[in-house]
């Protein structure tokens, strides 16, 4: 989930991660959204690649979804160690994919871009993406977003009320632990939307309850 190199603040969060929810519970979230970007009106058999993949709770829920082509990436070796699934793991940079142009029909991901530390990786990562989606291809985005609803969790997270709720209180040591990319990531929205259509087109947009929810299309490269 986090393309950082591994310290213990990384630990930390990797901790504070695992009680934040379960991993059905993530799985069940997962299948939620995709079913919200329309995935169950994609080819079956599409290649697809889940970059910060995590725990793998994402190809878990493409394969109840009925997708069976699968592969996952992501930094961290101990988030990558916890994954029970059938699909291929990749340890590795979203900032230096290790494929061939046009490989994957799909790319998604389900909170990861808000992890990189400037918007000079967030470009790297977003060009890498457009370079192993075949022209054809659809990028997934679910990330983080500045909303009203996302403001007012902030705000609980910071009170003495985040100890009765465990979600919460996980959250806040996540939010604390990578206070400095999540606060920009949240700050840059217009800036980032920008960037993204600079190199995908979007089909489906929806900002609401603090997430951006999209599927885009690859923009020819100049």
């Amino acid at each position: 989930m986090r393309q950082t190199d591994i310290d213990p603040s990384l630990a930390t969060w990797e901790a504070a991660y695992a009680r934040f929810e379960t991993p059905l519970q993530e799985r069940a979230k997962f299948r939620k959204r995709l079913r919200q970007l329309d995935a169950l009106n994609l080819d079956r058999s599409s290649r697809i690649l889940e970059i910060f993949c995590g725990r793998g709770n994402g190809m878990n829920a493409w394969a109840d979804l009925g997708f069976n082509n699968v592969e996952g990436l992501d930094l961290s070796p101990r988030l990558l160690a916890q994954y029970d699934g059938p699909f291929k793991t990749h340890e590795a940079d979203a900032c230096n994919l290790p494929f061939n142009d046009h490989t994957f029909d799909i790319l998604c991901v389900q909170g990861g871009l808000h992890h990189l530390p400037s918007t000079s990786h967030l470009a790297q990562s977003l060009d890498e993406a457009r370079r192993v989606l075949k022209p054809t291809g659809r990028f997934l985005i679910i990330e983080p977003w500045e909303t009203p609803f996302l403001r007012f969790v902030h705000r609980l997270s910071r009170t003495p009320l985040r100890h009765l709720w465990p979600k919460l209180d996980a959250l806040a040591v996540m939010i604390d632990n990578e206070r400095t990319t999540y606060e920009a990531w949240l700050a840059a929205g217009p800036t980032i939307l920008t960037m993204i259509e600079e190199r995908f087109a979007f089909e489906q947009r929806t900002i609401a309850t603090g997430k951006l929810m999209a599927v885009t299309r690859p923009r020819p490269k100049t």
